[in-house]
């Protein structure tokens, strides 16, 4: 069955980012196939069919980048999203050099800076009094901190390099494309990035510019434009994603108490803080939606969808699939692993994401270290503030109070 009734799923409107999980199961339930007449886009919500697409990079490309927004959605998408924004032959060379210099060691060597920045944000938040935003005191800090330690970038530059990345994922209410203060901030995050490469080039340094810059598979290299795209990709999807990933692991443990005094019963034991983090992914995934390319006519649930569409992957929705996961809409540190195992939040196949590695790291440095600091914490959900946003679901403002361990 397909539907194009507009009113169904609107992936601008701000009651939708407040809660888009009673849609998608409209569209599992009503829709599985979706036309949207007003965007002109189709979108698939099942598991199965998310999963699929995703894998299937011939049919369903990444040619014309990710976003659903209609001025992002051009064949020159991998120059501000590199290899997110390929596929192919194109995409595995652009992938196998920026991992030459991305490594997994080099994700792996920075979990002392991570413990560090966690234990400089939390040392800071325990000596204020009563009520603090997690989003301002830690989450929207420590991701982009761990991110120009690696990139280089200077810790005077951090402030305003966080704020650029903010301008360009925020969508304002009633404007159906990137906001000109996002493209704006895109352009100015661009350049400065440039001004970096440039440097590295005439005087190389230990940290992943450099490396970018050096990286070389069979005598290829990254050409300047390629390494700004990566860092660029980075500084947006790595930092937005694990600022958000953060806030909601709060906000939904948060929700259930008698998970929350398990978690946090032993400052020693930290065992549910992985569980937890993996079923925050799957519960309420930082990355809701990825748009492909249909490269030639595909037929779905009895519809054809004709070559040029643009399609929506909605990897919320693949994880809240009643056909995959038991009680999907029940929040439960102690999901089994194989359902885990399923999630769809960091994609599949040669597409999967470069930077979850670096992601889980850093959410499980965190999480633990606030096992260790604190018997838990109260969320004041009724003045949290969404960000608003096509692609990514999570916090501008989460207000909680903790109670710290004495120490």
């Amino acid at each position: 069955m397909t539907s194009t009734t507009t009113e169904i799923f609107d992936p601008y409107d701000y009651d939708f980012h407040e809660d888009p999980y009673p849609v998608y199961a409209r569209l599992r339930d009503e829709a599985p196939l979706y036309y949207n007449a007003a965007d002109d886009f189709w979108a698939l919500s099942r598991h199965a069919d998310v999963h699929a697409a995703v894998k299937d990079d011939v049919t369903f490309s990444n040619r014309m980048g990710v976003s659903l927004d209609a001025s992002a959605w051009n064949a020159d998408a991998h120059r501000v999203m590199s290899f997110l924004a390929l596929d192919g032959k194109e995409q595995t060379r652009l992938r196998k050099l920026v991992s030459a210099g991305f490594t997994p060691r080099r994700v792996r060597e920075l979990t002392p800076q991570i413990q560090e920045l966690a234990d400089h944000y939390l040392d800071a938040l325990s000596e204020e009094e009563g009520e603090v935003d997690w989003i301002a005191g830690l989450a929207g800090k420590l991701p982009m901190d761990v991110i120009s330690e690696m990139m280089g970038v200077p810790v005077a530059d951090r402030d305003e390099v966080r704020r650029l990345a903010d301008l360009v994922v925020h969508r304002e209410d009633g404007v159906r494309d990137v906001p000109e203060a996002g493209m704006t901030a895109a352009l100015e995050l661009i350049g400065y990035y440039a001004e970096m490469v440039a440097q590295r080039r005439k005087q190389p340094s230990e940290d992943l510019t450099s490396a970018l810059i050096e990286a070389e598979v069979d005598g290829d290299r990254l050409v300047d434009h390629e390494v700004i795209a990566f860092l660029f990709l980075m500084v947006v999807a790595g930092n937005e994603t694990t600022t958000k990933l953060l806030g909601n692991a709060l906000f939904h443990l948060g929700a259930h108490p008698d998970q929350l005094a398990e978690v946090f019963a032993d400052p020693g034991e930290s065992a549910l803080v992985g569980p937890w983090i993996e079923e925050t992914l799957r519960h309420d995934t930082s990355s809701q939606m990825l748009a492909r390319y249909v490269a030639s006519d595909v037929e779905l649930h009895g519809q054809v969808v004709p070559a040029g569409s643009k399609l929506l992957v909605l990897l919320g929705s693949a994880n809240r699939d009643e056909r995959v996961f038991t009680a999907p809409d029940v929040f439960d540190v102690h999901r089994p692993s194989d359902e885990l195992g399923r999630i769809m939040s960091f994609g599949v196949g040669r597409h999967f994401c470069l930077g979850a590695n670096l992601a889980r790291l850093e959410a499980k440095v965190v999480l633990a270290e606030l096992v260790r600091r604190t018997s838990g914490f109260e969320v004041h959900t009724d003045r949290a503030v969404r960000v608003h946003s096509t692609s990514v679901r999570g916090f501008a403002l989460l207000p909680a109070t903790f109670g710290w361990r004495s120490r």
